[in-house]
């Protein structure tokens, strides 16, 4: 794959424990909750067009994707891309036409957002995946959604690639948004609207005013998609003012039209889950490319809004159970012991940086307890700033700037044992260090011999420890998202093909890709709105759980249901 050829440079999935990058991330995510008020280009997008959209389908149906988290490796992000730019996917012998709308639902690129990056990581996939408007059909429609990963640069980048005022598009996908939240009116009174909230913080005034513009027209036939940056509806559970903006909306916006929201949906979280209540289905589904994150620890049921919320006047509050989720809870618990395997593989500079602080701290054990030559003493760094920057290292990394929840004892507690664990590997490495004849030698013998011999060792070991403390603190809720983002498992994707029926039924049919493709071939001789590159290994997609039914008229209406409709 010439990136000459291509336009773009296919990039490698991202490190997410590389310490450059977790200290760069750790900074933009510092100064973008800091800053991020004086970043905020919200407000000024008062000024560009205020215009809601329309696609109103073919005779009265409309067919649309959904799919989010994607800008990270080439393959696990042109496998979705893909996927999503067939004319049809067969799916349990129906075929599933390609949307005519395509939802981004945020974090359309990885670790930060920039030209370039957007470029390589999400653009050019898409662009290769769908070269050319579609020779047979209206050409689709892409509109998306700022995520936090969007909002590092405070829009900038996302506003050049999918606001342009003329001729915006993304290979075949035309770009028609103007702003970074937008509304869209479906066939068979059906709407879509997708808010911005960055960083779930507050939903600013001239967004209030573009939706309250376009609900203006809403009745009680009306029904809602909402379409959010984060699934603040399982955030809730543990961080009970999470929920707060997006009821805000509901309450003030939606409400007062009698329109009824129908479904929720959000990416952000790294899998697919479902939960389903009384007459409304909240999904998540963030498998557009980025690392998978484990199901295995999400809620049963929630409450939403929860009861907890410091809001007086918030909705009411409502029951909604997990009704799936993939992968399943069970996969989920098997991958997350893959951290073993997959820890120094995926993340080689985060296992030389603790190589390097082991070999520094046994060479200061080592030269305390011997008491070494005057070179030797002058080289060695002081034992007790060592054994602080471990502790404070750990405890750090117990609590990651951006976490979602609150912090608790738990935190401490457990980045403190996390690091008299690794103080206790560095001491067991002194021990069998001045056992060994290398520590008697000519400084700076010893050194040379440490960084060649005992670095690698170390590392490994140092590396399993890390391991297994992230397997062990995910059961208290601690560091889950870093014991599956050191993994960088790129299979089990997902997203959603869904269907406007002419008599206003919603029909979801939530895909899974088991296994992405990590072989491709060029076709040179292809129709030009055909893919650039085909698979050379076998890519499907299957249906995560039944078709989801969100029924007919609205008024009276029983909560969505299962079951195997066909396409119309």
């Amino acid at each position: 794959m010439d990136p000459q050829q291509l336009g773009f440079t296919p990039r490698r999935p991202v490190g997410w424990l590389a310490p450059l990058l977790l200290l760069n991330t750790g900074l933009r995510t510092l100064l973008a909750v800091l800053f991020g008020a004086y970043l905020d280009k919200r407000e000024l997008q008062n000024a560009l067009s205020g215009e809601s959209f329309s696609q109103p389908g073919t005779d009265g149906e409309l067919w649309f994707d959904y799919v989010a988290d994607l800008g990270d490796g080439f393959d696990p992000t042109y496998s979705v891309a893909y996927l999503l730019a067939q004319p049809g996917l067969e799916i349990d012998g129906r075929e599933l036409p390609r949307g005519q709308v395509l939802l981004m639902g945020g974090d359309q690129v990885y670790p930060v957002a920039n030209g370039d990056e957007y470029e390589n990581r999400m653009k050019g996939p898409y662009r290769a995946a769908l070269p050319e408007p579609p020779a047979a059909g209206p050409r689709p429609t892409l509109f998306a959604l700022p995520g936090n990963h969007d909002w590092y640069d405070g829009l900038t980048a996302f506003l050049r690639l999918f606001a342009r005022r003329k001729d915006g598009h993304i290979g075949g996908w035309r770009t028609q948004q103007r702003r970074s939240y937008f509304a869209v009116r479906l066939p068979s009174n059906w709407w879509l609207f997708a808010i911005d909230e960055q960083f779930g913080a507050y939903i600013d005034d001239p967004q209030l005013l573009y939706f309250e513009k376009a609900a203006s027209g809403l009745g009680p036939d009306d029904r809602i998609i909402l379409m959010t940056p984060s699934p603040t509806w399982v955030k809730a559970a543990k961080k009970p003012g999470a929920y707060d903006a997006v009821d805000y909306f509901i309450r003030t916006i939606l409400a007062p039209t009698g329109a009824q929201v129908r479904l929720l949906v959000s990416g952000d979280l790294h899998h697919y889950a479902r939960y389903t209540g009384e007459d409304r289905e909240l999904i998540t589904c963030g498998g557009g490319g980025a690392y998978l994150l484990g199901t295995h620890q999400l809620p049963e049921r929630l409450t939403v809004p929860p009861k907890e919320t410091l809001t007086r006047s918030a909705s009411r509050s409502r029951d909604y159970e997990l009704a799936t989720r993939f992968p399943s809870a069970a996969d989920s618990r098997r991958m997350s012991w893959g951290i073993f395997r997959r820890a120094p593989a995926r993340n080689p500079g985060f296992a030389s940086m603790l190589g390097i602080v082991h070999t520094l701290t046994m060479l200061a054990m080592a030269g305390a307890a011997s008491q070494g030559g005057i070179f030797q003493r002058l080289f060695s760094i002081p034992l007790v700033f060592m054994l602080v920057v471990i502790l404070a290292g750990t405890v750090m990394f117990a609590q990651p700037p951006g976490a979602d929840q609150n912090k608790h004892a738990r935190h401490w507690i457990l980045g403190l044992l996390h690091g008299f664990a690794q103080i206790g590997l560095a001491t067991a490495g002194a021990w069998a260090w001045l056992r060994l004849p290398f520590h008697d030698w000519a400084w700076p013998g010893p050194l040379i011999i440490a960084a060649i011999l005992y670095g690698p060792v170390i590392a490994f070991l140092a590396t399993q420890l890390l391991a297994l403390y992230l397997l062990i603190a995910s059961y208290f809720d601690v560091n889950v998202n870093e014991l599956f983002a050191g993994q960088g498992i790129e299979d089990s994707k997902s997203f959603l093909r869904m269907h406007i029926a002419a008599d206003g039924t919603l029909t979801i049919y939530p895909l899974g890709v088991d296994k992405i493709c990590r072989r491709w071939q060029p076709d040179p001789d292809g129709a030009p709105d055909s893919s650039w590159l085909l698979p050379k290994e076998p890519l499907h997609a299957r249906l995560i759980e039944p078709p989801i039914v969100v029924d007919g008229p609205v008024i009276g209406a029983g909560a969505p249901t299962t079951g195997d409709a066909a396409p119309a």
